[in-house]
């Protein structure tokens, strides 16, 4: 997957992947670690990811006057 093409749900299915793969599978110590490092990678990619859109989100809810969303609302 190149940088460009990597999206939030293309984060979330190569998690799911790894996790399905970590639960299925018995591997090794050092593939344990290397799974659990790129999915570790792959939530800190989405959390980036998510915070950008929020951003994004605010800003054009702002200009229009919209309120916030809170979804403890």
């Amino acid at each position: 997957m190149t940088k460009e093409k990597i999206n939030i749900e293309g984060l979330l299915e190569e998690l799911e992947a790894i996790i399905e793969k970590m639960e299925d599978d018995n591997l090794n110590i050092e593939q344990s670690l290397s799974s659990y490092e790129r999915g570790i990678g792959l939530v800190k990619e989405a959390q980036k990811k998510l915070t950008e859109i929020e951003k994004k989100v605010q800003i054009l809810s702002k200009d229009d006057q919209l309120e916030n969303f809170d979804p403890d609302d």
